[in-house]
């Protein structure tokens, strides 16, 4: 059973910084891309970072250059560094793997239960 264990949320003031952390176990796969993503209330998830097994890595136009997604692959661990905060990046921010392909050349998606992230004005 794959299980996606996050931590690091919490209450920070605009202009400050948080580190999320997500620890991937369970697996017998490869982890293929892994990936934060974050909703607002009353919305669907949106992606704000995905990285690839092999390092590539991709950003919501919003947190350019304020966040940074990074992995330890030995770890299988999946960080996102978040710097200058606003307001507008409360939401709770959710783990996401892409795990395969199994015995039957699937892949799937797993996801962390989420994390709060509060950012006061």
């Amino acid at each position: 059973q794959v299980q996606l264990v996050e931590s690091g949320g919490g209450l920070v003031q605009a202009g400050g910084s948080l580190r999320l952390s997500c620890a991937a176990s369970g697996s017998r796969f490869d982890i293929n891309r892994m990936a934060w993503f974050r909703r607002f209330p009353g919305t669907q998830r949106e992606l704000v970072a995905l990285i690839t097994s092999g390092g590539s890595t991709n950003y919501a136009d919003s947190v350019k250059g304020r966040f940074t997604i990074s992995r330890d692959n030995a770890k299988n661990t999946v960080y996102l560094q978040m710097n200058s905060l606003k307001p507008e990046d409360t939401a709770v921010y959710y783990c996401n793997a892409f795990i395969g392909p199994n015995s039957r050349g699937s892949y799937y998606d797993y996801w962390g239960q989420g994390t709060q992230v509060t950012v006061s004005s």
